[in-house]
């Protein structure tokens, strides 16, 4: 009787026992899909803070030469800092930094010195067992601002024709003279770079 009854038991354990191996395996797949949704989504975020970036440096780079061929002419200095001065999309760079995350971008300059950047993965979330992931991706996007780091005031009216005026970066001082212009500020010198925010559009 008592052996009857351990097999009696032992029998129904076992359904049991199947459910909860099963719900613990549910349960490790879900977990498992919210992971590769997490790291798609990290990719994505990756290629748009990175090609935000690229264009934004490419800008600063440009704004920068301008200076730099501008030197002599400090009237001009000001529209350089602001934005206003010539230079060309640099959506290319952001293009280029998103191929090599494998993602494709869209690119758009967010007025003068800044630039927003939309970033879609090219693989998907893949197989889980959430329906739709096989053709999930992932899309992220970021803005990258060009800000100027320098301040100057122009020399007085009765000033020598000569005189160039003194660059205030930050705390650093730069002494500019026409018959020196070796030492000059570097791009990282004139303008900072950085992301100014990033939104998650999940698709």
């Amino acid at each position: 009787m008592s052996r009857l009854r351990k097999h009696s038991d032992a029998g129904q354990a076992f359904p049991i026992y199947i459910t909860v191996v099963g719900g613990l395996l549910f349960l490790a797949l879900a977990y498992f899909a919210v992971g590769q949704a997490a790291a798609t989504r990290s990719e994505a975020q990756t290629a748009a803070d990175a090609a935000a970036l690229a264009a934004a440096l490419e800008t600063r780079d440009q704004l920068a030469d301008q200076w730099f061929t501008s030197i002599l002419e400090p009237d001009s200095w000001q529209a350089i800092f602001d934005g206003k001065a010539p230079v060309s999309s640099a959506c290319w760079r952001a293009h280029e930094l998103a191929a090599r995350n494998d993602a494709s971008v869209t690119c758009h300059p967010d007025g003068l010195l800044a630039y927003t950047v939309v970033a879609e993965t090219n693989e998907t979330v893949g197989d889980s067992i959430v329906p739709g992931t096989e053709d999930q991706k992932a899309t992220e996007s970021a803005t990258a601002v060009i800000e100027a780091r320098c301040s100057f005031e122009l020399p007085a009216e009765d000033a020598g024709e000569d005189d160039l005026p003194s660059l205030s970066c930050k705390g650093e001082e730069w002494e500019l003279s026409p018959d020196d212009l070796v030492d000059l500020p570097k791009p990282e010198d004139l303008f900072d770079v950085h992301l100014a925010s990033s939104q998650a559009n999940d698709e």
